[in-house]
């Protein structure tokens, strides 16, 4: 038996039940693995909420690290006693144990803990396949990253560092703005009291930045568009302050041609060899210490409501993990 996080219905934090399930033995190409450590993401939130629909009950959670405690036939990758961590679908890492496909998990390298890998992979992939996979972005181009404090941004902050990219972030306090300028950022906002889209303007010298990564949603997205260059690359990948509303395509022509994506990661770390490729690229950062994981939250399991209510009111910087 494990103890494992559900829910029942959707709705706030308080739709939380810590249950005991039984955990059973992995099939052809699953295996079982035990947590050491849980991470917190907005996704978890949506989910949550009813943003994004799921049958019910359902556990939570996307990503963890622990130990492999049995394989099934077929896996070659991973052999009981493996330390491992992941970033998957479908949702159920808020427990002590499971039993999932192999496919998305992933040998942790003994230089990284448990914990840092149950804060990094769903964020680190996600940073990964926006820098690497999404669009062409080089050496000396300039982003817009919004939540540049979050445990997304401060990774993307220190990916665009050691890159020789421009990052200019957005973030709703002077503490936050300075911790990823800290991290890597060459500027960054404080939306609520500066104009960020004149501000952007302003840094860029009137030309807009190539790219915007965007994972705020409704509130930010005329704003992020403004910011772009003619033919610049909106990505849209998140709704932290909600969904953004329909709009019309004739927008993007009237706005300079400009080009947007909703992408999510679970699309790109479908297939397994790429999963692994991505995820040895995202470890070899964090070895070479371009990356640091910052790990500014951590919650005992039982108290899962209180970690999604500091996540939502937006009191999180860095990441947040669970412990069993």
């Amino acid at each position: 038996m494990a103890k494992t996080v559900v829910i029942e219905e959707h709705g706030g934090p308080e739709m939380f039940r810590l249950v005991d399930r039984d955990v059973g033995n992995p099939g052809p190409g699953e295996i079982r693995i035990r947590h050491h450590a849980c991470g917190l993401n907005f996704i978890d939130v949506y989910q949550r909420s009813g943003l994004y629909p799921m049958d019910l009950p359902h556990a939570l959670g996307m990503e963890a690290a622990g130990m492999i405690e049995a394989v099934g036939e077929g896996v070659t990758h991973l052999k009981t006693g493996d330390r491992a961590a992941y970033a998957a679908a479908p949702s159920g890492a808020y427990c002590e144990a499971r039993v999932m496909s192999a496919a998305q998990v992933c040998p942790l390298p003994d230089a990284i803990s448990f914990e840092e890998g149950a804060a990094m992979m769903l964020k680190g992939l996600t940073v990964h396949y926006l820098f690497r996979r999404t669009t062409p972005v080089a050496k000396g181009d300039t982003v817009l990253f919004h939540a540049a404090a979050g445990g997304v941004g401060l990774i993307a902050c220190q990916w665009a560092r050691s890159e020789g990219i421009t990052l200019i972030g957005t973030a709703g306090t002077d503490e936050k703005c300075a911790l990823a300028l800290e991290h890597g950022a060459s500027h960054c906002i404080n939306y609520r009291n500066e104009d960020w889209v004149a501000r952007v303007q302003e840094i860029t010298g009137g030309a807009g930045v190539d790219v915007v990564m965007d994972a705020v949603g409704a509130d930010t997205f005329e704003g992020s568009l403004d910011s772009l260059k003619p033919l610049g690359m909106m990505i849209s990948f998140g709704n932290a302050s909600g969904p953004v509303p329909p709009f019309s395509l004739a927008t993007l022509g009237a706005k300079g041609s400009l080009k947007i994506t909703r992408p999510m990661l679970f699309t790109h770390i479908s297939e397994h060899e790429t999963c692994q490729k991505m995820a040895a690229e995202l470890f070899g950062k964090v070895i070479a210490g371009d990356v640091k994981i910052r790990i500014d939250q951590q919650f005992p399991l039982t108290d899962v409501a209180e970690a999604h209510r500091a996540l939502e009111a937006r009191k999180t910087t860095g990441s947040t993990i669970l412990v069993p």
